[in-house]
């Protein structure tokens, strides 16, 4: 699932070589934290969030096919 995120994520980002996809494990939920430069962040969520609901929805099926439940949020530091 990480490396979906990763191919998408870059592929979306001015920076791809500052993109950071980091799982944190809680309570059986899988959540990757996206971080990257703050100049992508806009692009990532799309105009009223339809990109990063999109990128959601897709984790979210592919994650259920192979038993697993994951999350995703973006890390803004």
């Amino acid at each position: 699932m990480q490396a979906f995120l990763e191919t998408v994520v870059k592929g979306l980002v001015s920076h791809p070589e500052q993109v950071r996809i980091t799982p944190v494990e809680r309570g059986g939920l899988t959540v990757y934290e996206l971080r990257m430069d703050s100049s992508d962040v806009g692009k990532v969520i799309g105009r009223q969030g339809v990109m990063i609901n999109t990128i959601r929805s897709l984790l979210l099926v592919g994650s259920a096919k192979k038993n697993l439940r994951c999350a995703v949020e973006i890390v803004e530091d």
